[in-house]
């Protein structure tokens, strides 16, 4: 598994010129990778902040383009929602202000019928 660091963010002041995940999205976030791994189904992830957004990319396999992107966009917070799942091709497949709700969709995958 590869992860991705960026070097700690300037002391102008305590502000920051990036955008990053805080411990409560990391959670929710890690929470839903590590069963998906467990599941078999990523194996994988990039972890990116920038001044415009904070990107957890998921991967099935290393070599190849991420499957879904879990991306933070605060200047969207008023308009669309603050956050933003966009599959493999890069069409945004949800956005909304919860988390949690946003990542719905992805926990289903993990729902399999027993026969």
């Amino acid at each position: 598994m590869t992860v991705t660091f960026l070097p700690p963010l300037g002391t102008r002041g305590g502000t920051s010129d990036q955008v990053c995940f805080d411990r409560a999205e990391l959670s929710v976030i890690l929470s839903l990778y590590g069963r998906m791994v467990a599941a078999g189904e990523w194996r994988d992830y990039g972890l990116s902040c920038r001044r415009d957004a904070a990107v957890f990319a998921v991967f099935r396999r290393t070599a190849e383009v991420p499957l879904y992107r879990i991306e933070k966009r605060p200047r969207l917070r008023q308009r669309q929602g603050l956050y933003a799942l966009v599959g493999a091709e890069g069409q945004v497949l949800r956005r909304g202000s919860d988390l949690r709700a946003l990542l719905a969709p992805l926990e289903r995958h993990l729902i399999r019928p027993v026969s």
